[in-house]
């Protein structure tokens, strides 16, 4: 008898330490490492100016980190240092950069080995511009740099597709915001899940195509985050965006949850509706009713959906000057297909 008392008094003494552990564990202070090089076009918001020791976006990110109390930065503009001895000190990767980066097969084959094992990866604006003649970093980030119609001086409109998740609660449902915003080839819809997307209907620019601006994935045990929005200086700046940027970084972190289930079904049928309120509009149709029905047919169908997904693309990718009679027929027989349901 007096051995259980012993032991329960004990275990009433250890329950305390527990908790502190279990506090200590919450309190756990996360280490990014920020790549901001350029190897391409340099953005200004990765621009460290008259040898500033940071560049705008790098002021940001640290700050975040310090306000939140979350993690700490290293900023860098040398991604050779990313070494699988590196990786070991790091809980995520931030990019923000262009072009053909100094980062050997091995090293990255490192990163993806760390990135599956549970970590995280976040990717803003050009992580996209970045290593496109490398397929193992473009079919992990899902995209690569393929112009950009809507330029760092106009006001983009966005539609959030998934207003429940973590990463998206700063924005309401649609929102507006200055800054340039890519398009893309080497894209796969069935890879991500697709947060927010330009409202075409709403953007001063139009495109007959489905336009993604941030989406999430689960790579592994690990989760990537990415969003296309930070060229502009001011960006960084925008209080909605930082927290944006740190519920995205908590969820990449494990430290929120969010779904990352792929939505190529949505995909579809934005690019459905994309397609016919442009096209529509421009042939003079009621491009309303005609979007509704679009976007409601690839849902219903998904089949039929990513058919026309596919169509559209092809018909964005092709030479329209080269044969413009050809580019016309195109583009008035898809539209007979949405026609038809």
């Amino acid at each position: 008898m007096r051995l259980i008392v012993r032991a329960f008094a004990l275990l009433l003494l250890l329950t305390p330490l527990a908790g502190v552990a279990q506090g200590k564990q919450e309190k756990k202070k996360y280490k990014i490492l920020y790549i901001s090089q350029s190897k391409g076009f340099k953005h200004g918001s990765v621009d460290r100016k008259k040898d500033a020791p940071l560049a705008p976006s790098e002021i940001s990110v640290t700050d975040i980190g310090k306000e939140s109390g979350l993690f700490e930065v290293e900023c860098t503009q040398d991604a050779s240092i990313l070494t699988a001895e590196k990786l070991k000190e790091l809980d995520a990767v931030m990019f923000y950069t262009t072009g053909g980066l100094p980062i050997s097969p091995e090293n990255f084959t490192a990163f993806e080995e760390w990135l599956k094992s549970g970590k995280a990866m976040i990717g803003t604006h050009s992580a996209t511009d970045t290593l496109d003649k490398f397929k193992p970093y473009w079919s992990l980030i899902n995209g690569s740099f393929d112009g950009h119609p809507w330029g760092s001086g106009e006001t983009c409109a966005m539609t959030v597709h998934d207003t429940s998740h973590v990463a998206t609660k700063p924005w309401p449902a649609e929102f507006q915001i200055k800054d340039e915003i890519y398009q893309y080839r080497q894209y796969d819809p069935k890879s991500v899940r697709v947060l927010y997307s330009l409202n075409m209907a709403k953007c001063k620019t139009k495109a007959p195509y489905h336009v993604p601006v941030a989406w999430v994935r689960e790579v592994g045990k690990g989760r990537l985050f990415y969003t296309n929005l930070g060229h502009n200086e001011g960006t960084w700046t925008n209080p909605q965006f930082k927290e944006h940027l740190l519920t995205g970084i908590r969820w990449a972190l494990k430290l929120e949850e969010g779904p990352a289930e792929p939505n190529p079904e949505l995909q579809y049928g934005e690019q459905a509706k994309a397609f016919a309120w442009v096209v529509g509009t421009e042939l003079g149709k009621n491009a309303d009713e005609l979007a509704a029905k679009a976007e409601k047919a690839a849902k219903a169908d998904p089949a039929w959906g990513a058919k026309l997904y596919e169509d559209i693309d092809k018909y964005r990718r092709s030479d329209k000057k080269k044969d413009p009679e050809k580019a016309k027929a195109e583009k008035e027989r898809i539209l007979g297909e949405i026609e038809k349901k």
